[in-house]
């Protein structure tokens, strides 16, 4: 089975770290994530920049360079970014502005309709959101404006599910990463996601699994290998994912 890995972090000590909320994250190279990820047979995946790295890309450009072309990056910018910088980015493969709103270090949610419709305009980027499900309904209005987004680690919170699952209705993505960030069972939400809309689930390993209880291990490859059909399967760990990342200029709903 194909897999490509929708969310994972680089964290290269060569580039500027950024304190979170008093926490700085141990060094994680593209090295060490081709070595603790080649059994699993990868084949492309999606760097996501953390609160940590705040609006430095330049590890993210580096990164994408090294594990190339298959590989797609997610940014952490600003909204009155440089136009070059901007350019650079899209030349390096990145598809994507990120919105932490769990953690901070990206752009404020005020601007979220404004900087997600600016990039989808000019380059087709897609926006992704860290973001806790008890917290989507707060931001329901505006993520109406908000052309194509996708939600983490399967929302983290048991409360706002329903929320969610309403999100997965409309077209979003979610990804089925993070297990050891949620406070829940995630097979039965993932088998409601997938029931709700098969092209919804995209797998991650979340690697390193900064700030997570639980780290992302082989187990839970195992949970969906052992609850999925394999035509299921191919969707979650493969297409899904593929299909967001590739370059595509079109709304979902």
């Amino acid at each position: 089975m194909k897999l490509f890995d929708s969310h994972f972090h680089i964290i290269d000590p060569k580039y500027p770290l950024v304190e979170n909320n008093g926490y700085l994250p141990p060094d994680y190279t593209t090295d060490d994530y081709l070595q603790a990820t080649a059994m699993y047979g990868i084949t492309g995946g999606a760097i996501v920049s953390g609160s940590f790295q705040a609006f430095d890309q330049k590890y993210l450009i580096n990164a994408l360079d090294r594990l190339g072309k298959n590989f797609f990056g997610v940014a952490n910018i600003p909204l009155d970014i440089d136009q070059e910088e901007l350019e650079r980015l899209q030349i390096a493969n990145v598809v994507a502005v990120r919105f932490n709103v769990k953690r901070g270090g990206s752009e404020k949610m005020d601007h979220i309709e404004k900087l997600s419709n600016f990039v989808f305009k000019k380059f087709g980027w897609h926006t992704e959101l860290y973001i806790d499900s008890k917290d989507l309904s707060n931001f329901k209005s505006v993520l109406h404006n908000i052309p194509k987004f996708s939600i983490d680690h399967l929302g983290l919170s048991k409360e706002g599910l329903d929320d969610l699952y309403y999100w997965v209705e409309k077209g979003v993505k979610v990804k089925a990463t993070g297990f050891g960030r949620i406070n829940f069972d995630p097979l039965p939400v993932m088998k409601t996601i997938y029931r709700i809309n098969p092209a919804a689930l995209m797998f991650g390993t979340d690697l390193p699994s900064t700030r997570a209880k639980v780290a992302f291990s082989i187990k839970d490859l195992q949970l969906l290998e052992k609850n999925f059909a394999p035509d299921e399967l191919e969707n979650i760990f493969y297409l899904n994912a593929l299909n967001w990342y590739s370059k595509c200029n079109s709304k979902i709903y």
